[in-house]
């Protein structure tokens, strides 16, 4: 029996090993191989000012030269990060609360760095201003839905089976509809804690609740159909989504920008979230992010309703057999 138990702790303990592993690759892993890549600046200035400064920064730069009507569209729709307008009054530098703020970082750096081998007066323009609660907010509002989700959705299926209670579809499409109302307010809340200058526009309210159903229908359907089981799923999706959602994808090794940014809902909530609490609904991550959560909401709730397969229980001998619901 001894024996039995140490073979028991080397298999426990070298499956925690991998586990660590996978979770470390997963999560750390995108902020350790990160590097900029191509990531886009525009620059405004006369054509052959603009064409020589194109030809620096090598790989790491993608430099867009536009009038600076349209570097400004550019930045709105966050298509560039920052803008360099070179004039003869000077070097100006313009960036926007609005991009995600290690894009408006490395932008400024950037920037900052070219203007000043130039030479010359530098200022710096920043459009949509943004505190530090409103660059924390979209992303942190993200992960609180999603926990916040997690916990009912689990919670729900672990008390109904210790207590032996039927979980109807009625049940779980009411959960979903309770977390679109209670989680929300918390974000709701807290952001008006951490900062009430921050703007909570109708506009926001609705797309966190969106995305509370979003989030609570894809929670709900997996663990009607794996049970608690889906916990193994959905945790490790709490670690892994916000570690690349809060980069640009222009500082993600291609990998982890392929994998994982690409799909995770967590990059659609934020970055649409972060557009309307800057007042630039017309950015195309908030029409993006509504047809992806949308889509997932509606898709949750129709498995939430999928009516359950009848199966046969045990019945008298000299009656038919009686269907009853999963």
């Amino acid at each position: 029996m001894s024996g039995r138990t140490g073979a028991l702790v080397v298999v426990v303990a070298v499956a925690g090993a991998l586990i660590a592993a996978l979770l470390g690759v997963l999560t750390f892993g995108a902020q350790a191989t990160s590097r900029p890549d191509a990531v886009p600046l525009a620059v405004v200035a006369p054509k052959a000012v603009a064409d020589q400064l194109a030809q620096r920064g090598g790989d790491a730069v993608d430099w867009r030269v536009e009038t600076a009507d349209g570097a400004r569209r550019l930045l709105v729709d966050k298509e560039v990060y920052g803008i360099l307008e070179l004039g003869q009054s000077g070097t100006r530098i313009v960036l926007s609360g609005a991009v995600n703020p290690q894009g408006q970082q490395v932008a400024q750096q950037v920037l900052t760095g070219v203007a000043q081998a130039m030479g010359g007066a530098v200022a710096v323009e920043t459009l949509h201003p943004a505190g530090t609660a409103a660059r924390t907010v979209p992303l942190a509002a993200s992960a609180l839905l999603w926990i916040g989700a997690l916990v009912a959705t689990i919670g729900l299926a672990f008390a109904a089976g210790r207590r032996g209670l039927l979980v109807r579809p009625v049940h779980r499409v009411g959960l979903v509809v309770a977390v679109a109302v209670v989680a929300p307010g918390v974000v709701v809340g807290l952001t008006g804690w951490w900062d009430s200058s921050v703007a909570v526009s109708w506009g926001v309210v609705g797309f966190l609740v969106l995305t509370a159903v979003a989030f609570a229908a894809l929670q709900g359907a997996l663990v009607r159909f794996l049970g608690i089981r889906a916990a193994a799923i959905l945790g490790p999706l709490y670690l892994i989504a916000p570690a690349v959602a809060g980069q640009v994808p222009e500082m993600l090794n291609p990998a982890y920008r392929a994998l994982l940014w690409s799909w995770t809902p967590f990059r659609f909530s934020a970055e649409g979230l972060r557009s309307l609490l800057q007042d630039t609904a017309s950015a195309p991550d908030v029409r993006l992010g509504l047809i992806v959560l949308g889509s997932i909401a509606v898709v949750g709730l129709a498995l939430l309703l999928l009516p359950a397969r009848a199966k046969p229980t045990a019945a008298p001998a000299d009656d038919a057999p009686v269907m009853v619901a999963a």
